[in-house]
């Protein structure tokens, strides 16, 4: 005599407990498998002297850029222009993001604070200021961190190009690290947003 095989209501519940516990300690594993990146940012720099207030009010847009430095990562370009980036490091936005705020915050530490804005504001602007970020990264060869900003000052109204100019800054990295390469390339933003602002008042 055959005995049908009746399903247990207490197997499935016991196993699918088991298989949720299991899920959580991979989850949790997987959590705890590497350290979170160290978070650097840039800075606007002050103590560079006024340059003076201007009648014209103008509008800072955010830099255009290639797609690999439209990230918040610390980019490292080796000898053979191929790109990678830092492990363990990365900056507190994405670049073209905090270069353009660090770059209206330094018109404002010269002395423009109410005649520079930024896209969105109630203004009507005589200006635009843009810039396309071309280098922002170490050279590995060289040991350096590397930033080359194109500006543009356009008319609004007119869209005629007023000005135009590449600005470029080396300085030493000592190492290829999160510390060294985010202080260094600070640094060298900071000449460039300096020139920057002194070309554009």
């Amino acid at each position: 005599m055959s005995i049908p095989l009746q399903s247990s209501p207490i197997m499935p519940r016991r196993l699918r407990a088991a298989a949720l516990t299991l899920t959580a300690a991979l989850l949790l594993a997987g959590c705890g498998g590497g350290s979170a990146p160290t978070t650097f940012d840039l800075t606007a720099p002050r103590d560079f002297g006024r340059v003076g207030a201007s009648r014209a009010t103008l509008v800072v847009q955010e830099p255009t850029t290639v797609q690999a430095l439209d990230s918040d990562r610390v980019i490292v370009r080796d000898s053979s222009g191929a790109l990678s980036f830092v492990g363990g490091a990365q900056w507190a936005d994405r670049v073209p993001k905090l270069v353009q705020v660090r770059l209206i915050q330094t018109f404002e530490n010269g002395g423009r604070v109410g005649s520079v804005a930024r896209p969105g504001d109630r203004i009507t602007p005589e200006a635009q200021l843009l810039t396309d970020i071309r280098s922002f990264n170490i050279d590995a060869a060289s040991g350096t961190a590397v930033v080359e900003i194109t500006a543009k000052l356009v008319g609004d109204r007119t869209g005629e190009v007023r000005r135009a100019r590449l600005f470029t800054a080396r300085v030493p990295a000592g190492a290829v690290d999160g510390p060294a390469a985010a202080q260094a390339l600070d640094r060298a933003l900071s000449q460039v947003l300096i020139e920057i602002v002194r070309w554009a008042r």
